[in-house]
């Protein structure tokens, strides 16, 4: 059941984008047999604003070929580990064990997820002899039930101590990606979602400077659903770390045609 998480990096990097594809294709269709109430499709206003997303995202995507794993982790490399170091993941931290197994930090989860005891045995690497019984959709439903399970948890993770200091950590080092805006000066940014419901939106970054939101710079970073990072996290996260608020860009964008400003009707 586990994906093999050790083969060259050159046909990962080609099959990932696929394999999520078809495994989230096949989610869908799971849930909207099971529970039309827990897979909310795009309303038109969210379909428009996701195909302007994609179609920004792929001008300023770049043609590197990196792996989906980072460094040379090979099989040993935990799933959270793996999950975390594919590429356009760059944006979730590492959620501690520990944290997975107490039962009180996935209360309510188990109903808006499906197969969500394997999904669970996938994500903290316990070997499943149910595996071998099952369907190739199946394992994939597996598989893409294990990446919701974990986005879910993660959202949850991100709000308690630990979790804001692993993303602090990520901060610092501007993983999340920088403002475009010029007038912020390159100010670090802060992932966030429109909506805690699941499926509903795709993540965003924050800018704690001009106070606005943009679309990730990556378009595998602009797939991941929103509701992995939540509503609260950025603000939550700079409440936190006060010290870390900027602020507010005093500058402005001033209109000018052969010098002059423009006038406002």
């Amino acid at each position: 059941m586990h994906r093999e998480r050790g083969v060259a990096a050159g046909s990962k990097a080609e099959m990932a984008s696929i394999d999520r594809k078809r495994i989230n294709d096949a989610l869908d269709k799971h849930l909207e047999r099971s529970s039309p109430s827990t897979s909310k499709g795009l309303n038109g206003k969210d379909k428009d604003r996701v195909s302007a997303q994609s179609t920004l995202i792929e001008e300023s995507e770049t043609d590197t070929e990196e792996s989906d794993v980072s460094g040379s982790d090979g099989d040993d490399a935990s799933w959270i580990s793996w999950f975390c170091h594919m590429r356009g993941h760059e944006f979730f931290c590492e959620v501690d064990d520990d944290y997975i197994q107490d039962d009180f930090n996935l209360c309510g989860l188990s109903s808006q997820v499906p197969y969500y005891d394997y999904a669970l045995d996938l994500i903290l690497d316990v070997e499943s002899s149910h595996g071998d019984s099952f369907t190739d959709e199946q394992n994939e439903l597996v598989e893409s039930a294990a990446e919701m399970l974990y986005g879910l948890i993660h959202v949850r993770y991100i709000l308690t101590s630990k979790g804001l200091a692993a993303m602090l950590d990520k901060y610092k080092d501007c993983d999340f990606g920088r403002c475009p805006r010029v007038y912020c000066c390159g100010q670090a940014c802060l992932p966030v979602g429109l909506s805690d419901i699941p499926r509903s939106s795709t993540v965003n970054v924050y800018c704690p400077k001009c106070e606005d939101i943009y679309y990730p710079r990556s378009k595998s970073q602009g797939d991941i659903d929103g509701a992995y990072f939540g509503t609260t996290f950025p603000h939550l996260f700079l409440m936190t770390y006060g010290h870390l608020k900027p602020q507010k860009a005093p500058q402005s964008y001033v209109p000018r045609v052969f010098g002059f400003k423009m006038h406002k009707p």
